[in-house]
């Protein structure tokens, strides 16, 4: 009789873990970006590398405990950096350039828990593809500060990415601490997320 009620708290248990994780779950968090590569080859480059906070937002399905699906956006940021013309304005009529980069990324992700016996936290790892935006632009300035010229390098590719995490989660909401890397511009993502598990 013993087994039988230890058997039974133990699924009971199982249950409740796996209803606290949700089948489905969303969530949004603020972001920690570092895009080191921009530069674009065969002019010289004067474009800021981006080191910025910004967001994303994601949304998962998760049919069993150790194995989830995930799509991300993250708005990794942008920077910009205004180089003084070293000749004279009145020369070549321009007297300032402003160099400026931007990041954008869509991502599909697999998920991978580790079986720990801790119902309330995960462990995980991550992999998929990203749908990668790095935006360049170079605009002149004349000398009373409008724009008279600009040229744009827009550069689109999917890229694979990575990642791992560390999530907490109490009922239906939870928050988790990740680290992600995407194979396109030396970049990387720290992120504080918070998310709600749906039934």
């Amino acid at each position: 009789m013993r087994r039988l009620l230890l058997v039974i708290a133990l699924a009971l248990c199982a249950s409740v873990a796996q209803a606290d994780n949700g089948l489905f779950y969303l969530g949004a968090g603020v972001t920690s970006n570092h895009v080191d590569s921009v530069g674009v080859p065969g002019i010289d480059n004067y474009f800021p590398k981006i080191s910025s906070t910004s967001w994303q937002v994601f949304i998962g399905f998760r049919p069993i405990k150790l194995f989830a699906v995930e799509a991300d956006y993250l708005d990794l940021g942008s920077s910009s950096n205004t180089v003084q013309t070293p000749l004279s304005c009145a020369d070549i009529g321009s007297c300032s350039v402003a160099w400026e980069s931007g990041a954008k990324a869509f991502a599909g992700y697999a998920l991978g828990f580790l079986p720990i016996p801790l119902p309330y936290l995960d462990i995980y790892g991550k992999a998929g593809l990203a749908r990668y935006k790095l935006n360049r632009s170079i605009t002149d300035y004349n000398s009373g500060g409008a724009p008279i010229d600009s040229r744009a390098f827009p550069e689109n590719s999917t890229v694979f990415t990575w990642g791992a995490g560390v999530q907490a989660h109490i009922g239906i909401i939870g928050a988790r601490l990740e680290y992600e890397g995407f194979d396109k511009a030396s970049t990387s993502v720290y992120s504080l997320s918070l998310y709600l598990n749906l039934k």
